[in-house]
């Protein structure tokens, strides 16, 4: 299963994002793929928290239009959305203490964990802060 990180979720919903037009097509390859394909629950809450960020976009996506957005994705019948589960605490605890991971970073542990935590193979993602994390291959479709 691959999981997409939310810049590519940005990148793909944004039209004036430089890779715009790469992330639109992998998120709707993947959308309309009969293969499992997954976006964490914090992605999610994420992507809104920046598209509708009216210093970060100007303008700023309107929140019914980013929520219309992901409506949009949930009509895939292979998108899985990723969630803490039993188990996830553990998973989530490992690997922050082999990463040493602390502070802001926590966020992309817990993204991270969710993957591994979810069987995910591959990270789409241009964050290279993922790369602390070598138990979750990641991969950045945009180089």
């Amino acid at each position: 299963m691959i999981a997409v990180d939310t810049n590519v979720l940005v990148y793909a919903h944004r039209e004036d994002s430089p890779n715009h037009l790469i992330a639109n097509k992998i998120i709707t390859q993947l959308a309309e793929s009969t293969q499992t394909w997954a976006i964490t629950s914090p992605s999610l809450h994420e992507f809104l928290a920046i598209v509708t960020h009216s210093k970060i976009y100007k303008p700023a996506t309107p929140l019914s239009l980013a929520l219309e957005q992901i409506n949009c994705w949930f009509e895939s019948p292979s998108l899985v959305v990723l969630h803490e589960s039993i188990g996830y605490w553990r998973t989530f605890q490992t690997l922050i203490s082999q990463s040493k991971t602390t502070g802001a970073q926590i966020h992309d542990a817990r993204i991270a964990a969710l993957c591994l935590h979810h069987g995910v193979k591959e990270l789409l993602t241009a964050d290279r802060d993922f790369l602390k994390f070598t138990s979750l291959k990641t991969k950045n479709p945009f180089t």
